[in-house]
């Protein structure tokens, strides 16, 4: 079948990579593809279901369970709708009191900080493989999960285990009651990582912002290295409406003398980045600008399209490396990692080129662009912004084949609703509009629905929850088209709980 070509380029915020060259093609008439009728959509059960973290870590030991009840019980940022961003709200004072309570496990740890907008996790999977691979025990603390909470705390790309995660937040919650400190879940969750890593001797952690960074509870730490990712207008209400007022709170994880690796941004972005820097006194290193890199879309018949780039230092050489995950934008989330790599090598991280190459190779990394079905191919991705939706619609445009593409799709409400909306045009030829049961940020569907109607002519509909949607968008594709979830980490967690579970069942039972 023909491949369908990209429908948008990426921001010029989003990649410094060349555009690939547009694929000539004969004119493909579509087929129509209609939705089953709204009768069909049935509900199966009329009890709300329970978050996704809940329902899947609940089910296992009583210790657990009780740790897991007590943890949602704190405030949880990543949940909440109104939440002020402020010194009171987010208290680096009430994370450090904990912390010195604990016998402040963060200062015994050796840490990469890594902060930024979009393409934290990527960076923050690439550095971690990278350093694994170089013989290195390694943590990653990552957030927010996809369904469970264990996958916060990882070493070797192996989740903790729920005893131990049981175990160190018993310790945090005893700490905290001890001195009447009101923590967060995400001050909790920090503290128990620090504790295990801690405990289980890691070499070194990978360590991503929850949200912003200046007051990011995981601020507390003085790492051998920061990194910013690329920058974009996400979470205004909280960092603020401009690049440059978002820079400047994502710039709030610079540290006197530790060096910053940061890709070459916006004007305005890298102005904030040099005079909080100077401000300081943290050497910044710009990929594409003080390192020598580039980075080319190609196909070959053994990787099919990808992107391959060339990074130059005095200590590293890498030539026509191919990037792990896929989509152009992956190129820079690759350069800031190898940006790091180089870094840490004056560090005393001994990792040579081949060894990067051979961990970078190995990085996985669910949730983003994770096919989970080929008959009929569905794919989940997490894209939560506009600046990911953009890259997502354009990366599988131009290197996944498919005829049509349907979209299971459902965001926070807070976000940026019509530039995602508008992404999303761009990219579907049909889309079912849904909720995550787990979120109570979510969008109306039928709100979505509206408003993405006053920008579209596209077919849509809505469905009441993620299953009833994958199961019309089941029913209304063909051989050759593509069924894509996203919209946000609650949306793609749940769809990849439900069709890995449908996956599982022996076959007569589904």
């Amino acid at each position: 079948m023909p491949r369908k070509t990209a429908a948008t380029p990426i921001p010029e915020s989003s990649t410094a990579a060349p555009a690939p060259k547009p694929r000539t093609k004969s004119k493909v008439t579509r087929r129509p593809v209609a939705f089953p009728p709204d009768e069909m959509l049935v509900p199966r059960r009329t009890k709300v279901a329970a978050p996704v973290e809940m329902s899947t870590e609940a089910s296992s030991g009583t210790a657990f369970a009780e740790m897991i009840e007590w943890l949602y019980s704190r405030t949880d940022i990543e949940r909440s709708r109104t939440v002020k961003y402020d010194e009171a709200t987010f208290k680096l004072d009430r994370m450090r009191k904990l912390l010195a309570s604990l016998d402040n496990p963060h200062e015994q740890l050796r840490c990469v900080h890594v902060g930024g907008t979009v393409g934290k996790g990527s960076t923050v999977a690439m550095i971690a493989s990278m350093l694994q691979a170089g013989g290195y025990t390694v943590g990653s603390y990552t957030s927010p999960h996809l369904q469970s909470v264990c996958e916060r705390i990882q070493i070797n790309g192996a989740n903790i285990v729920e005893g131990a995660l049981a175990d160190t937040l018993k310790r945090v919650r005893a700490a905290a009651l001890k001195h009447k400190l009101e923590i967060t879940f995400f001050e909790a969750m920090t503290a128990a990582a620090f504790l295990h890593y801690v405990e289980e001797a890691v070499d070194i952690v990978v360590v991503e912002v929850g949200l912003g960074g200046r007051l990011d509870s995981t601020n507390v730490i003085t790492p051998l290295v920061s990194v910013v990712t690329t920058i974009d207008l996400d979470h205004t209400m909280f960092l603020g409406s401009t690049l440059a007022a978002i820079a400047r709170e994502k710039a709030g994880i610079f540290k006197p003398g530790i060096p910053v690796v940061a890709f070459d941004p916006q004007p305005e972005v890298l102005r904030e980045f040099e005079a909080v820097a100077g401000k300081v006194g943290a050497p910044l290193r710009i990929v594409n600008r003080d390192v020598e890199f580039s980075s080319r879309f190609c196909v070959t018949p053994e990787m099919g399209p990808h992107t391959r780039i060339c990074f130059y230092t005095r200590n590293t050489r890498l030539e026509h490396l191919p990037v792990p995950l896929p989509g152009e934008h992956q190129a820079i989330n690759c350069g800031l990692a190898l940006g790091v790599m180089d870094t840490l090598k004056s560090c005393g991280f001994a990792c040579s080129d081949e060894k990067m190459a051979t961990g970078l190779a190995k990085v996985r990394l669910p949730g983003r662009m994770e096919v989970l079905s080929e008959k009929p191919k569905i794919m989940i991705d997490g894209a939560h912004n506009p600046a990911s939706l953009n890259a997502l619609m354009k990366c599988v445009g131009s290197q996944i084949p498919y005829d049509s593409m349907v979209c299971v799709f459902g965001c926070c409400a807070d976000k940026d609703v019509p530039a995602m909306l508008d992404a999303l045009n761009l990219g579907a030829d049909k889309v079912i509009f849904t909720r995550s049961m787990g979120n109570p940020r979510a969008a109306d569907p039928s709100d979505l629905q509206r408003l993405f109607s006053e920008r579209s002519g596209k077919m849509s509909q809505v469905t009441r929850s993620i299953g009833e949607a994958i199961e019309l968008a089941v029913r209304a594709v063909g051989r050759d088209d593509l069924i894509c979830v996203t919209g946000s980490f609650y949306v793609a967690g749940e769809a990849r709980k439900r069709l890995l579970a449908t996956r599982a069942q022996p076959v007569g039972t589904r």
